[in-house]
């Protein structure tokens, strides 16, 4: 691509429920101005995320509210103002009401078989048969590093109680949109005030309480890796809830490695920055997808 094209971003998704028998419908969408069926998606809002624009639009293309879960594929196209890159994610539709407008007149719910006869595009296809590749229903949880703090060197006292930097408290309130995004219901802290407080805006959003997971903090990791595992497992097991889990810099990378071995799965390479966010899909308690979000502020996860 020329240096000089300009990059149009969007994002969407494959919007699907499930069936009475055990199966699943995919949403998809007519537009008038094509006469197309499409997958739900649309152009980044200046200040927003990927994420953030996944969510919005298939709200307003399908009236329904959604939670994301593994990231599916970034497709690429020309388009008159240059190449147009979409990022698709799988979302559980949570119900809501379609009102047809002069973007989208139209939307069927369809089986992935159907879907694809009805699908204009061949990249649709594509992202459709990505989706079918695992099952639909997979367990959400989400792992993530803790915000910048202040220099370590700097603070006096003990450095369980080291707080987050300026740029720490808004990379957490950030964080409570993306987690919010994924379905975060229950979360769970190592026990540093810096781990507490990147949840904190998340919990203040979902009116509940962090539960203190000390088996998750360095020094314990490092004395006893074999109970972290554990309380990991223990905490992606329960399907009851989607968890959220914030913990340091020198226990992630290696309980990753340990996890993608035990269930051989091979992981993107992604490097472990503050505020950073693993989004881990399980299946009957074994790990069959990671994504990685370098993130949560906004201009930081595509190309200009």
């Amino acid at each position: 691509m020329s240096k000089t094209t300009k990059t149009v971003w969007a994002a969407g998704g494959v919007l699907w429920r499930p069936t009475r028998g055990g199966g699943v419908e995919i949403c998809l969408v007519h537009r008038p101005d094509y006469d197309d069926w499409t997958l739900p998606k649309g152009k980044i809002d200046d200040g927003e995320t990927l994420i953030t624009t996944a969510v919005r639009e298939l709200r307003e293309e399908t009236g329904q509210l959604s939670k994301l879960g593994r990231h599916l594929l970034d497709v690429a196209y020309d388009v008159p103002s240059g190449r147009k890159r979409v990022r698709y994610w799988s979302a559980r539709a949570l119900g809501g009401d379609f009102w047809p407008n002069h973007e989208v007149d139209d939307l069927r719910w369809l089986e992935p078989s159907a879907a694809a006869s009805v699908l204009s595009y061949p990249l649709d296809r594509k992202v459709l048969k990505e989706f079918e590749r695992l099952p639909a229903d997979l367990h959400t949880l989400l792992l993530v590093r803790h915000a910048r703090a202040g220099s370590r060197s700097r603070f006096k006292g003990d450095d369980r109680l080291r707080p987050l930097d300026r740029l720490g408290r808004a990379q957490a309130r950030e964080l409570a949109s993306l987690l919010g995004s994924f379905g975060a219901e229950r979360l769970h802290a190592a026990d540093r005030v810096r781990c507490e407080q990147t949840l904190a805006p998340t919990a203040d959003r979902l009116g509940v309480a962090i539960v203190s997971e000390p088996a998750l903090a360095e020094e314990a990791y490092r004395e006893d890796p074999d109970a972290a595992h554990r309380r990991i497992r223990e905490i992606a097991t329960d399907t009851s809830a989607i968890h959220a889990v914030c913990s340091q810099g020198k226990v992630i990378p290696p309980l990753m490695r340990w996890w993608a071995d035990e269930d051989k799965l091979s992981l993107p390479a992604k490097r472990n920055r503050k505020a950073s966010v693993w989004v881990l899909s399980t299946f009957e308690g074994r790990l069959l997808a990671a994504d990685h979000i370098d993130s949560p502020l906004p201009h930081t996860d595509r190309e200009d």
